[in-house]
């Protein structure tokens, strides 16, 4: 999944990834082990320098 594209990402109480053009994805991980990947992508490929925590990103 490219990180690119999501949207949202919620508990439901599963985790589930909302992308940008409203598919919903379902995964094991907890919320926050997501947001740690998506910070992680993105420091990865240089696109952004996100501070340490969230980065940014909210999570419901």
């Amino acid at each position: 999944m490219n990180a690119i594209y999501i949207e949202q990402v919620e508990a439901f109480p599963d985790t589930t990834i909302t992308l940008t053009n409203g598919k919903k994805f379902v995964v094991q991980e907890s919320v926050q082990e997501v947001i740690d990947l998506i910070t992680d992508f993105y420091r990865q490929i240089s696109v952004l320098r996100l501070p340490d925590g969230l980065g940014g990103l909210e999570h419901e």
